[in-house]
This record gives C-alpha cells, sequence and structure tokens, in this order.
C-alpha cells in the first residue's frame, strides 16, 4: 500500500491535498520526510547500506534512517516509527531542525532528528542490507570513499555544522 503524505508549501505548511508518495516525487510536489542520526553510548555513528531491490537508491550507503511523514505525523512521530520499522528499536528522536531539501529524486522538507539508541538493532533486510557504528573521523573517510545517497551528505553536513554551533 502506498504511503499517504501531505503536500507543504515552500514555508512548510500544509496544503490541502492528501497524495500518494510516489506521485509526489514524480511531480515534484514538495512533502515532508523525517531522518534521525542514530549515536550509540560510545557517541558512534549508525551507517547503514540500503537493500538492494528498493525503488529508491538501492545499494547506497546512509547515515540517517527515515522515511515519509505520513498523513497526520508530526516528525517527530514519523523519526520514531521509521526507527522501529526499519531497526526494531523504540528511541526518542529529538527534532534539531528542518531544511528544504532540493536533493535526491525530488525536493522535500527534511526534518533532521538525533537519537541515541541502546538496544540491539533488528534491522528490517527488507530496508537494510548492512549496518555499523562508526566513529566520526571513520564516517568522514567513508563519506569519501563509499557510495551514499545525496540525502546523506547533505543533511549529515548540516547536522554537523548544528552540532559545532551548540558547543
Amino acid at each position: 500500500m502506498e504511503e499517504l503524505v501531505q503536500r507543504v508549501d515552500d514555508q512548510d505548511r500544509v496544503l490541502g491535498p492528501v497524495v500518494g508518495r510516489r506521485q509526489a516525487i514524480r511531480e515534484g510536489w514538495l512533502h515532508r520526510v523525517a531522518v534521525t542520526v542514530c549515536r550509540d553510548e560510545r557517541g558512534r555513528i549508525l551507517v547503514h547500506r540500503r537493500a538492494e531491490h528498493l525503488s529508491r537508491f538501492p545499494g547506497l550507503h546512509e547515515v540517517m534512517v527515515g522515511g515519509a511523514v505520513t498523513v497526520g505525523e508530526s516528525y517527530e512521530q514519523a523519526a520514531g516509527r521509521e526507527l522501529a520499522e526499519e531497526l526494531g528499536v523504540r528511541a526518542l528522536p529529538r527534532l534539531l531542525f528542518t531544511f528544504l531539501n532540493r536533493g535526491g529524486q525530488s525536493p522535500h522538507w527534511l526534518g533532521v532528528h538525533e537519537a541515541v539508541v541502546s538496544d540491539p538493532l533488528t534491522a528490517d533486510p527488507d530496508e537494510v542490507a548492512w549496518h555499523d557504528w562508526l566513529t566520526e573521523p571513520e564516517l568522514r573517510s567513508a563519506l569519501l570513499e563509499w557510495h551514499f545517497t545525496p540525502d546523506s551528505h547533505e543533511a549529515f553536513g548540516r547536522y554537523l555544522a548544528f552540532r559545532a554551533a551548540r558547543s
């Protein structure tokens, strides 16, 4: 069953119609996506490779876990749902910031969250082909060497800038 999303404008305000996510992507309509940067108690960051059969960015690595914000959900609710679906963990993602992301398959508002994950991961093999925890220096090297989704580069750079401004 297709995910239903709400169209939003360039200020992230909800517009009237509810549409399927595939149509929103195909038409280039703005909608919302929630992602989470997961850290463990040692501060390492979760990196995963998308399953090969996925329609969007098959086999590419990602720094974040996430997906579409469906009708009636907040960014935080969507981020928590995606963590449970993709990793089998219950965590409380904290919304850090949103931005209009024009990278990837279509433009969308991206809500970037952070969560500390202490539970063991049970990654959904339909979504995640591989995962591991990397230190920031290891991840910076991987970003230069491995193939990541366009969202990973843009959002992770903003995430690091956000964290640096807070310290």
